[in-house]
C-alpha cells in the first residue's frame, strides 16, 4: 500500500524528518510518500498559521487522491483541515493527534499531552473533546519550544521537552505522554526508554492505523458529514478549488 503524509507547513526539513518517522514502523511493501506544500506558513503555532496552511493541504490531499494512495495522514498535531480533508478524499484521511489520543487511551488510565507553545493548548484541549477523550487527558503541557527549534541541533529542545514529561510523571500522575508535534517525532523511543513509561508519537500511530484501516478494506464514510462536496462555483483564487 502507498500512504501519503502531508505536513501542513513548508519547512521541508521537517517533512524528511516526518517521512523517516513513517517508514521507520511501516511494515514491508508499504510506501511512505511525504509531502509539504510550496505555499503556506513555515510552522504552524496557533490559529492563525493553521488557517492559511489549510488550502496546501488540501491541494496535496488531491494530488494524492488522484494518484490512488490508500491513505492520508495530516502531520500536524493540530489535525489541521482534517475534516475537510476527509470530505474530499476517496482514502481514508488520518489526523496524528487523534491517532495518538486513541491509542494513549488504550495504553493507560491517564495521558498528559506534551506540546511546543502555550498557544497550542487550546486547540488540543478543543480536539480532546470534540473526539470524546477530554476526561482521560490529564493536562496539556508546553514545553515552550518554537517547532522550528525541534530541528535545530543547537537547540535544548529535547531537554525541555523530557523535563516536562518527568513534571507530568510527578504532578499529573500521567501512565502514557503524547508528543504533541510531528516535529518531535523522532524522540518518542529514547524518551519512553529513559522515563520508563509510553511516549507516543502521533507519526508511528497514524501510519499503523492507516495500514490496518487497509488490511481491514475499510474507508471513511460518504454517507453524511463527511460526503462529497457540493458542486458549486469557488471566486477568485480559490476557484481551483472549486468542487465538480
Amino acid at each position: 500500500m502507498r500512504i501519503l503524509i502531508v505536513n501542513p507547513n513548508t519547512t521541508a526539513a521537517m517533512t524528511e524528518k516526518i517521512g523517516r518517522a513513517g517508514r521507520a514502523v511501516a511494515a514491508p511493501g508499504t510506501e511512505i510518500i511525504a509531502v509539504n506544500p510550496a505555499d503556506g506558513p513555515i510552522s504552524i503555532e496557533g490559529y492563525y498559521d493553521e488557517a492559511f496552511s489549510v488550502p496546501g493541504l488540501l491541494a496535496e490531499i488531491a494530488k494524492g487522491d488522484a494518484a490512488g494512495v490508500s491513505a492520508h495522514i495530516i502531520a500536524c498535531f493540530d489535525d489541521t483541515g482534517l475534516e475537510a480533508a476527509r470530505c474530499i478524499s476517496q482514502a481514508p484521511v488520518i489526523g496524528i493527534g487523534e491517532a495518538a489520543f486513541h491509542l494513549a487511551a488504550m495504553l493507560g488510565h491517564r495521558f498528559t499531552v506534551v506540546t511546543t507553545l502555550s498557544r497550542s493548548i487550546a486547540a488540543i484541549e478543543n480536539n480532546l473533546l470534540k473526539y470524546g477523550l477530554a476526561s482521560r487527558c490529564a493536562k496539556v503541557r508546553a514545553c515552550e519550544v518554537p517547532v522550528l527549534s525541534l530541528d535545530d541541533p543547537a537547540s535544548n529542545a529535547a531537554a525541555q521537552i523530557s523535563a516536562e514529561i518527568e513534571r507530568s510523571k510527578q504532578e499529573d500522575h500521567a501512565e502514557v505522554v503524547v508528543l504533541g508535534c510531528a516535529g518531535m517525532a523522532d524522540l518518542a523511543a529514547r524518551l519512553s526508554e529513559y522515563h520508563g513509561l509510553p511516549v507516543i508519537d502521533g507519526v508511528a500511530s497514524a501510519v499503523k492505523l492507516a495500514e490496518a484501516f487497509g488490511a481491514l478494506g475499510l474507508k471513511t464514510s460518504k454517507t453524511g458529514a463527511y460526503a462529497q462536496p457540493r458542486p458549486k462555483p469557488y471566486l477568485g483564487s480559490f476557484a481551483p478549488f472549486a468542487p465538480r
